[in-house]
């Protein structure tokens, strides 16, 4: 829980005293998320820690809700700072945006993921709260009742098809998702008896969290308060759209003889084994298992042989998925590799 700790409270901290002092602790702040972890990943290439998966965390719940606790007060900094009432320069506003946002969809973004997935009604809360601040609340619902069951299908938004860019993938996958997960909620409830009101549907928290937070926002820092949320938000959710794409990019499940997709297997989703990547992350780029073992706490995530493995770490694929080409250079050639044996078994997908 060490490497966890320190990859995950580092930035965080960096940030904090960014916002307040400026100069030098930004650029380290930002230096940090970018090119100390890419360093990290490369002196460690090979060390891939495996846990026992029968092994219970207490300790891992202990620093998730940590992150989740410190999310609106970093949230109220990055507000404070970029909207100008910090003083600070406009080189030094531009920086933190650029830190908070790669922050709030790479540590606190996972973070919320891993939330959302427990038992506890109080930390599935703790996670919504921080997906609804960063106005995109539909999540909580579109990713366990959507992407969970859909993955790997086209019936998922979240699951990008191959030869498809991630431009036109984010487009698509927003506004499917949000539509997606308001439908599952919605049937969800249609089932109950006496229906529930309308007032309780969880959309009407989504987005009155959403408006709540826009109108805290102004209340701190006017107008340039309210720019500075979207600004993050636009940020943070764009990083959490790459890794979407890049973790699911052209693979799919292949249709059984009753016309439904074989179960979620390793080879249905992407992975990474860098080490110091993935303890900023928390595990979420050992993908497969995650998705095979869902309720999984992140500390006991495997990898194995048979789950496909990316080029790169996943904050370098990221940045590889922004440039269409490259992107399909390099991934096209490796995705037809991994869907041909499942092709030759099945009736495609």
């Amino acid at each position: 829980m060490l490497l966890f700790s320190l990859a995950t409270l580092t930035p965080a901290l960096l940030l904090a005293l960014g916002s307040v002092w400026g100069g030098i602790w930004i650029g380290l702040a930002v230096l940090f998320i970018t090119v100390f972890v890419f360093a990290m990943d490369r002196l460690g290439e090979k060390v891939v820690a495996q846990t026992a998966s029968r092994a219970e965390f207490p300790s891992g719940d202990g620093l998730s809700v940590m992150l989740g606790l410190l999310h609106l007060p970093l949230l109220g900094l990055a507000v404070w700072s970029l909207s100008g009432a910090s003083a600070l320069s406009a080189w030094e506003r531009i920086g933190l945006w650029v830190g908070y946002g790669l922050f709030f969809g790479q540590v606190a973004h996972p973070n919320a993921h891993e939330l959302i997935h427990r038992s506890n009604r109080w930390l599935r809360g703790l996670g919504k709260m921080v997906y609804i601040t960063l106005l995109i609340g539909h999540h909580a619902s579109a990713h366990p009742k959507v992407h969970h069951i859909h993955v790997a299908t086209d019936q998922d938004p979240s699951s990008a098809r191959l030869g498809e860019g991630f431009w036109r993938f984010a487009r698509r996958s927003w506004i499917g998702a949000f539509r997606a997960g308001w439908q599952a909620e919605t049937r969800m409830r249609g089932r109950l008896s006496p229906p529930p009101p309308a007032w309780s549907h969880p959309y009407a928290g989504y987005i009155g969290g959403a408006v709540a937070t826009l109108a805290a926002a102004f209340v701190l820092a006017r107008a340039p308060g309210v720019i500075a949320v979207l600004a993050v938000a636009t940020y943070a959710q764009l990083q959490m759209l790459l890794s979407d794409y890049v973790q699911h990019y052209g693979l799919r499940r292949p249709l059984r003889e009753d016309g439904r997709p074989e179960p979620v297997g390793p080879q249905h989703s992407w992975n990474t084994p860098h080490w110091f990547s993935s303890a900023m992350m928390l595990n979420a780029p050992r993908h497969s298992d995650h998705h095979m073992h869902p309720t999984r706490p992140y500390p006991a995530l495997q990898l194995e042989a048979t789950m496909p493995i990316l080029p790169h770490s996943l904050p370098v694929m990221a940045v590889i998925a922004l440039w269409p080409g490259l992107w399909r250079r390099l991934m096209d050639p490796r995705t037809v590799a991994v869907m041909a044996p499942a092709a030759g078994g099945g009736k495609g997908g």
